[in-house]
């Protein structure tokens, strides 16, 4: 069953979807947010399936909203539920599944929610193994291969870099700009100029006296420094912005 989030600024529409949805066997838990920094705190505490997104809304668009939700590793899948019509070649644009006109007529619904059904198998479909990236790194007299999805963050060391994995910790003979750049379409970050971060297992930030952040990372007992000058790019792409 879906995790579904309505994302309105108003009440009544985001109730009318919401019964729409709890008739459909498909969609398990409903939540609500009335703004997109709402829907930003509720997507870090617990990742949803599927967002239905109004377009207008005060404060931050649901454009922008979406733009931002691109830059997730596992973006949720988007459909926009709007008045205006004008800005359907946009939202494709954005990668959402469908485009809905309120008001929510249940048979329009039923297309939408097979579009998701559809985009929701492909997304979750087994990834094949040989698909995966690697990164080959030494232990003792062995070269190890290490799936990217394993590597926590990459400290940069002069020429070479130290990629900390949730198996332990090695020095790779390869560059954290050459590593930057083969992992950042694998859900990598450049937070700082010394380290590059697996946004997956970031748990938590901190903010420092100074007003800097600092990342929390799961499996280590270790905090990644954000430099001054990524904080923007790096609050965009954990939805903060």
């Amino acid at each position: 069953m879906w995790n579904a989030l309505i994302v309105d600024d108003e009440p009544p529409i985001r109730s009318e979807l919401r019964y729409l949805l709890g008739r459909d066997g498909r969609c398990g838990d409903i939540r609500e947010a009335g703004s997109a920094t709402e829907a930003v705190a509720d997507i870090m505490e617990d990742e949803p399936d599927v967002i239905f997104l109004d377009i207008s809304m005060p404060g931050t668009s649901g454009m922008r909203l979406a733009e931002t939700l691109r830059n997730l590793k596992h973006p949720p899948v988007i459909v926009f539920v709007t008045a205006h019509a004008e800005y359907a070649a946009q939202a494709f644009d954005l990668d959402a599944v469908d485009y809905v006109l309120k008001p929510i007529e249940e048979e329009r619904l039923q297309n939408t929610l097979a579009r998701i059904d559809a985009a929701l198998a492909k997304r979750d479909a087994p990834r094949s193994v040989r698909d995966v990236p690697r990164i080959g790194i030494s232990s003792g007299s062995r070269k190890l291969f290490v799936p990217v999805t394993d590597v926590i963050y990459v400290e940069a060391r002069a020429d070479s870099s130290y990629v900390v994995t949730t198996q332990g910790a090695s020095l790779v003979s390869e560059s954290i700009l050459s590593l930057e750049r083969r992992l950042e379409r694998e859900g990598f970050c450049r937070v700082h100029r010394s380290y590059l971060v697996n946004l997956d297992f970031v748990h938590n930030v901190a903010e420092t006296p100074s007003g800097l952040l600092e990342l929390e990372l799961e499996g280590v007992d270790k905090r990644v420094p954000v430099s001054r000058r990524r904080m923007s790019d790096v609050k965009e792409r954990l939805g903060m912005a």
